[in-house]
């Protein structure tokens, strides 16, 4: 632990000195695929808060890529994903198994365009399915890293590590995640959701990657993090149910960094 306290301010420099992009609105396949009426209307009505067509595009999402998401959840990027990559690339679902499958196989079922995601456990027991080594040449999570720093600095590392070991070298890591002011006590990283850049950066910088960018896309200025029960407070979750819904609905939903990182050839 204090080894990393020390790393962090260093890192946070380094992350000052890449500075953060503007989005770009993107065109061709990722906004065909955002475009797609195969996604359902409550997955679209997220993008005015998810940004998903600039998010990809910032990552370099390509059709003829290998890209694994870890742990997806309920699919909502799922249904962008998978069938751009359908043809000419691959999608990897990666998640705990057998309980992380069940959103993805409903996914898989309810469309051919969803019929070749394969999916792949992470973290992965001896004799369940995984992505190979060196195959990938993008890996990316939504708003995830919080998870596994609940777990530990030692389980959100291996995560991290794993992540690495999948890449391609060159290969892209791309990260979204509920965004901590750096100014706050990193303890709140292990309660209220959010995390500060800088640890995103230092978990990454261990395993083995590099910052290549940082865009302000999912950026959220109204978003003071400091909710009362955490980022769960703000929509979609609405924890506090009615209390004050209005006020956390104009609000909307959290403010992310967005980071690229590299695995060096």
């Amino acid at each position: 632990m204090r080894r990393t306290a020390l790393v962090v301010p260093v890192l946070c420099a380094a992350a000052l000195a890449v500075p953060p992009l503007l989005a770009q609105a993107p065109a061709g396949p990722i906004a065909t695929a955002v475009a797609s009426a195969k996604r359902t209307p409550a997955n679209v009505a997220r993008d005015r808060y998810r940004h998903p067509a600039e998010t990809l595009a910032f990552f370099g999402v390509k059709p003829t890529d290998t890209v694994v998401e870890i742990w997806p959840a309920g699919g909502w990027y799922t249904e962008i994903l998978a069938p751009m990559l359908a043809e000419r690339g691959a999608y990897y679902a990666a998640a705990p198994l057998p309980r992380g499958a069940e959103a993805i196989d409903a996914i898989k079922a309810r469309d051919p365009a969803f019929a070749k995601i394969r999916l792949a456990a992470f973290p992965a027991a001896a004799g369940q399915p995984v992505v190979p080594a060196g195959t990938a040449d993008k890996v990316l999570t939504f708003r995830n890293v919080h998870n596994w720093r609940f777990g530990g600095a030692d389980k959100a590392q291996a995560a991290f590590d794993a992540m690495f070991a999948m890449l391609k070298p060159g290969g892209t890591l791309g990260i979204v995640e509920h965004r901590l002011p750096e100014r706050r006590d990193a303890a709140a990283e292990e309660k209220s959701g959010y995390m500060k850049e800088s640890s995103v950066i230092a978990f990454a910088t261990k395993a083995g990657f590099r910052l290549a960018g940082r865009s302000q896309v999912n950026a959220n200025p109204k978003d003071t993090a400091n909710w009362p029960a955490g980022v769960w407070t703000l929509p979609p979750t609405y924890r506090l149910k009615d209390v004050d819904r209005a006020k956390y609905a104009a609000i909307g939903e959290s403010d992310r960094m967005t980071l690229k990182f590299v695995k060096p050839r």
